[in-house]
């Protein structure tokens, strides 16, 4: 039976083949953080980008989760969101309290103050890199602060392994694997995926007996 449409399926077909495709999010989210973070330079601030554009600043690819990730220290949370405020972007801060949220080119940026539990520090800013993300160079999170932020993150009701894993396996060479393990490696569910990484041959297991206690 004929749809009541008054097109035959061919022509239908062809008008949903002709139609543009959508816009590409990923390159929309890295132009989003090259813009943020140019501002952030241009005016001063002390910041590091985090997330998966800063595993991509790193070698991974341009797979962008959902948003770019940018940590800044509490105290410095109300200056940066006063300078994406006059320089046109939407500021809002979200029901969580260990973020400030922003729009820019219709992405979402998190700014971020409290970093897998833990507030954001100078000595964490300080142990950043500068490395282009494309044309804008800008300091982002050194790998092992990049994993111990993913890791810490997991828990009872977020703990999404799937996700972490590509990272763990594009940086392992360059992460502190003992340094993550005395920290978190007595955390359930961080301890659970560092187990399996050791059992898909992504990093070794250590020696001696396994670490007790770690941050709650």
């Amino acid at each position: 039976m004929r749809a009541v449409t008054g097109r035959t399926p061919h022509e239908r077909r062809h008008d949903m083949s002709t139609q543009p495709l959508p816009p590409d999010r990923n390159q929309a989210i890295l132009e989003a953080a090259k813009q943020v973070g140019a501002l952030l330079k241009k005016h001063g601030h002390d910041f590091a980008l985090a997330g998966s554009v800063a595993v991509y600043a790193h070698g991974g690819t341009g797979n962008f989760q959902h948003d770019a990730d940018f940590c800044v220290r509490p105290e410095d949370a109300d200056a940066v969101a006063l300078t994406l405020g006059e320089a046109g972007l939407k500021v809002y801060t979200p029901p969580e309290d260990w973020l400030l949220k922003a729009k820019c080119l219709g992405q979402d940026i998190d700014l971020i103050f409290r970093l897998g539990g833990e507030p954001v520090t100078s000595e964490l800013l300080d142990r950043s890199t500068e490395l282009p993300v494309d044309s804008v160079f800008m300091p982002v999170l050194a790998p092992t602060d990049l994993l111990r932020s993913l890791i810490g993150a997991f828990s009872e009701h977020h703990c999404d392994f799937g996700a972490v894993l590509p990272i763990a396996r594009l940086l392992r060479e360059k992460v502190d694997w003992q340094e993550i393990r005395r920290e978190r490696g007595g955390q359930p569910m961080p301890d659970a995926f560092l187990h399996l990484l050791e059992r898909l041959d992504v990093i070794t297991p250590p020696e001696g007996p396994a670490p007790q206690g770690g941050h709650s």
